[in-house]
């Protein structure tokens, strides 16, 4: 009986082992590349935001390399870029979602008097409800959307389709998906207020 659970718990522990040597050995490996993928991707969610077009992840890094500059400012990447001829800021927001945290850029001009674009890094929410923040009709609503009072207004029960007046400082919901939708409001205004405060201070 004694073999027995020794051979159990002996076979237990190096079967453990085994795969937990192959998985940290897996990761290893591919650490760097994971890596290269997250800069491509953080790298083409800011090219969006700013407006700028790329064909493919090639010319994504050149455009990045060539067209936007980084400045730290008060311990913050702020990303400036000159887009058509104005002068366009962009910094990666953070915060909670219904499920996840979600990481996205916002870009606003120079008078911060319209948001130029958003876009999502990275996001957990529910496939077909809060998901729905990463696709194209979703964003598009804050293409050079103007800002009121320092702040975007989330509206309820629109036509499901989007709020396009971009005059008005508002953007529809997501059906089904208003806590996710709140949230994206709330990181958005809170960086809007953070970028102020950096476009009136060290900023040129």
């Amino acid at each position: 009986m004694k073999d027995s659970k020794l051979y159990v718990v002996l076979f237990t522990f190096i079967v453990s082992f085994i795969f937990v040597f192959i998985l940290a050995l897996a990761n290893e490996l591919t650490k760097e590349k994971v890596k290269i993928n997250e800069e491509l991707f953080q790298r083409k969610a800011i090219l969006s935001a700013m407006g700028i077009e790329f064909k493919n992840d090639k010319e994504a890094y050149k455009l990045f390399d060539e067209k936007v500059k980084i400045e730290k400012v008060k311990d913050i990447d702020v990303y400036k870029s000159n887009v058509n001829g104005e002068y366009v800021y962009a910094v990666i927001f953070v915060g909670n979602g219904l499920w996840s945290t979600i990481r996205g850029v916002l870009a606003v001009n120079k008078d911060l008097t319209e948001i130029v674009g958003i876009d999502f890094i990275t996001q957990s929410e529910t496939p077909g409800l809060g998901g729905r923040i990463e696709e194209s009709w979703f964003k598009e609503q804050f293409r050079f959307e103007k800002i009121k009072d320092g702040k975007i207004k989330m509206i309820i029960g629109g036509t499901g389709k989007g709020d396009y007046n971009h005059e008005n400082g508002e953007f529809e919901a997501i059906t089904g998906a208003t806590r996710t939708s709140e949230s994206v409001a709330n990181m958005l205004n809170k960086y809007l207020s953070i970028v102020k405060d950096l476009l009136g201070g060290e900023l040129q």
